[in-house]
């Protein structure tokens, strides 16, 4: 005998529940069949709510069983939370890991592996880390001034930081005059990298890295540090070269 579950769920012209389409596919996954009750309305989702005394939707239930919603639906498969729990590396994970991927690619459509592939990986990262902070330019701030000694102190640089972050990762790859370049690398990398070392080396904070954007769970520590050592190394590298 075929499983079966009922599922209440959000479908309006205006709004289409993301919870109860991911319930939806959950419980067809598991291998039910879903009597899928579109509530087409605020209505009708009013009335639902009132009937089964319940503050949100959707609404799963199996064997004449209220299941819940769709955490409540995870939980009951023995599934793991969804979305990202507590503090993650993923975010910056994915920007290096891609930046290094596009490095590569470029080196190996071109003229080889040679140092010029590291400086590709450091000038994407930086570029890709600015986009992720321009995005929300207020949240940002919002975040780096907890920790950056410059900020804390001149809060417009933390709107500025953005920018100067993307300037040195586009203009490396354009090949713009060292010395436009280079003093901008070393003096961000520098202010930043002394900040997170004493942020979090020396006065044992626990923090959130805005390295990735405001809203991101990413700590500060080790990763954050290693982005100002990249812009350090860059500035360096650019004056030796």
């Amino acid at each position: 005998m075929a499983k079966s579950a009922q599922l209440y769920r959000m479908a309006t012209d205006e709004h289409i529940c993301p919870f109860g389409l991911k319930s939806k596919d959950l419980l067809e996954r598991q291998g039910f069949e879903v009597d899928d009750h579109l509530l087409t309305s605020r209505a009708d989702t009013d009335t639902f709510k009132q009937k089964y005394d319940v503050k949100t939707t959707p609404q799963t239930f199996i064997d004449d069983e209220r299941i819940g919603g769709y955490d409540e639906l995870r939980e009951y498969f023995n599934k793991s939370p969804a979305g990202q729990q507590g503090t993650t590396y993923t975010p910056v994970i994915a920007i290096f890991a891609v930046t290094l991927l596009l490095s590569l690619a470029f080196s190996l459509s071109g003229a080889g592996l040679s140092m010029y592939t590291l400086e590709l990986f450091v000038a994407l990262t930086m570029a890709v880390l600015a986009i992720q902070k321009l995005q929300d330019l207020t949240s940002f701030s919002n975040s780096f001034i907890t920790y950056d000694l410059l900020a804390m102190k001149v809060i417009p640089y933390a709107y500025v930081y953005p920018f100067l972050e993307a300037f040195v990762g586009v203009a490396m790859i354009v090949a713009l005059p060292v010395y436009l370049v280079a003093p901008i690398s070393l003096f961000i990398g520098s202010v930043g990298a002394i900040s997170v070392i004493k942020a979090v080396y020396i006065d044992k904070r626990e923090l959130k890295c805005a390295c990735v954007g405001g809203d991101s769970n990413v700590p500060l520590g080790f990763i954050s540090l290693t982005e100002n050592l990249f812009m350090i190394a860059a500035g360096l590298w650019m004056l030796v070269k």
